[in-house]
């Protein structure tokens, strides 16, 4: 496993130090702009660019990532290609598409003909979000899935899962673009944690769901059942073959044993794949695409406030973070020594300016602090503040929770912020895990009051 780590993070740096090459011809165009031209560029709506709509959203056109042969060859894990076939769309002939040729399985059948019913009529405006969307990660995402030898409509997995959304959350608390629990994020290298989760950054998470998609097709020999085992989990699926005696997803499907969710998962990919890559034949023309992702990595220390990095580069604290959405918080997290940072490519001399004074950016006196008051404790803190005490263990590097009197502690909030504000929200306690923990107690206490119950009546007797 220790092995596979470095490999895997050894790809990961190359693919990142690759991306800080990615550009497109109109943002070349733009480098003599003024400052302020410069500044409001890294805005949202400004990645937004009218342009005539490509036919295929898993072609869109972007740079690619110049990731060695060698490197390939030399991590087993991600070695040849799985699934290398081409796929033709029948019995949808009527739909006089301009592409019936897939690199996964996509087939015609009422299922899949009722999502794009859905996607051309009451969800258009979803699917034409999401693929608008798509012109800023889907080149991305494809090259990464393609240079791993997995076939580039996969993206549509991605598509599904979120939207291409890095933050987006799911109801079971599945997070980023690939909608990767945590377990399973860092099962595949992914670093989660109250300061840090990989699992929105569209680079690392996208090499992460590329590791799990190649093993789940390596397991079943069946996209179907492999996209299905993504979202079921594979212990489900091979359960549920196991049940019905058949490999055959579409025949699963019939049976009471998988979830609604998951019955619906591969159809919607597949409606999602047939108009992503047909996009004139449904409609979807003029489809304001964002422009590709383009970055420069300039390297920070721990601890580092993007709030003052983005002030002195003259751009917003949002178009920061757009381009660092793991950073979960307003402070590069404090146990990295060093940590690459992303800037808008096109500022990358005024960095380089601002590095040459040596200023520092790490930000200890921004934080707010907490002077513990007699007979207090760690709990009772977390508890004044609603964040979960580990969080404060953490930030404060503490081995046990036991405080003393006049003990000056970090607090994760910035100076001036409000530390109930949804910013922080994340670094509370869930809900559900108070209900569940609330409910533990209960149980427990009924059994004990039972036990203690039945042991006096048997004295009694």
């Amino acid at each position: 496993m220790r092995i596979q780590q470095i490999l895997w993070n050894f790809l990961l740096a190359v693919i990142v130090s690759s991306c800080g090459h990615i550009s497109s011809i109109s943002m070349k165009q733009q480098n003599n702009s003024s400052s302020s031209l410069l500044a409001k560029k890294t805005q949202e709506q400004s990645e937004e660019i009218p342009a005539s709509a490509p036919e295929d959203i898993s072609q869109l056109p972007s740079s690619s990532l110049s990731i060695p042969q060698k490197l390939e060859s030399n991590n087993n894990e991600s070695k040849g290609k799985v699934g290398e076939k081409v796929y033709f769309l029948s019995g949808a002939e009527h739909l006089n598409l301009k592409n019936y040729y897939f690199d996964i399985p996509v087939v015609y059948n009422e299922a899949v003909k009722k999502w794009i019913q859905y996607f051309t009529n009451k969800g258009r405006s979803y699917f034409e979000s999401y693929a608008a969307r798509a012109g800023r990660y889907a080149p991305l995402m494809a090259e990464i899935l393609e240079r791993m030898g997995l076939p580039r409509d996969l993206i549509f997995l991605a598509m599904n899962e979120s939207g291409f959304q890095n933050e987006a959350r799911s109801w079971a608390n599945a997070v980023g673009p690939w909608q990767f629990m945590s377990f399973t994020g860092k099962k595949f290298g992914l670093e989660i944690n109250w300061f840090l989760d990989e699992r929105k950054d569209p680079l690392k998470a996208s090499v992460a769901a590329a590791e799990y998609l190649k093993r789940l097709y390596l397991w079943f020999n069946n996209w179907e059942l492999a996209m299905a085992a993504y979202n079921a989990g594979e212990g489900k699926i091979g359960r549920a073959i196991k049940m019905y005696k058949t490999e055959n997803f579409w025949k699963l499907r019939l049976g009471r044993y998988l979830k609604s969710e998951t019955k619906e998962y591969v159809p919607k990919i597949m409606a999602m794949a047939i108009i992503g890559k047909n996009l004139s034949s449904f409609g979807f023309e003029g489809i304001d695409f964002w422009h590709p992702l383009d970055f420069a990595e300039v390297e920070v220390k721990g601890g580092t406030d993007p709030y003052q990095v983005a002030k002195d580069l003259e751009i917003t604290f949002e178009s920061l973070k757009r381009l660092n959405p793991e950073i979960t918080l307003w402070f590069v997290p404090l146990d990295k020594e060093s940590y690459s940072l992303r800037i808008p490519k096109e500022i990358v001399g005024r960095w380089e300016q601002l590095a040459s004074n040596e200023k520092s950016y790490v930000g200890d006196a921004q934080f707010q602090r907490y002077k513990v008051g007699k007979s207090q404790t760690l709990e009772m803190i977390a508890k004044k503040f609603k964040v979960d005490k580990k969080v404060l263990m953490a930030l404060n590097e503490f081995e046990n929770s036991k405080l003393s009197k006049g003990q000056e502690i970090l607090l994760p909030f910035r100076i001036g912020d409000d530390p109930f504000s949804a910013e922080y929200k994340h670094l509370t306690m869930p809900k559900k895990k108070i209900r569940r923990a609330k409910r533990k107690v209960r149980t427990q206490n009924k059994y004990l009051k039972s036990s203690k119950s039945r042991s006096v009546k048997q004295r009694k007797r």
